[in-house]
């Protein structure tokens, strides 16, 4: 039974907070917009999937060395805007 609850200590489940489960059910609230009734899913989807991961609980994505060091580089590299740019006027542009 001690490894039990240490297991379920040690889960994300277990250190959510209020916060973190309300951004994630608007998180899955957007993908649901954008995915089943086709709501803006260029702005929706990118937005929902980013507040679901960011509030996962325990998951170090903000600590040194994690994804955020590569999204600063890029940013400050000036790499990251163009791309994010030409893809998106690339999608608006080429669409039906």
């Amino acid at each position: 039974m001690d490894n039990l609850l240490r297991l379920w200590a040690s889960t994300g489940i277990a250190n959510i907070s209020l916060g973190q489960a309300v951004m994630m059910s608007v998180g899955l609230l957007l993908l649901y917009l954008a995915i089943r009734k086709g709501f803006e899913p260029l702005l929706l989807l990118p937005i929902g999937f980013g507040a679901v991961l960011s509030n996962i609980p325990l998951a170090g994505i903000a600590e040194y060395g994690g994804i955020l060091s590569y999204f600063y580089f890029g940013i400050k590299s000036g790499v990251l805007p163009l791309i994010i740019f030409m893809g998106v006027g690339a999608m608006t542009d080429f669409g039906p």
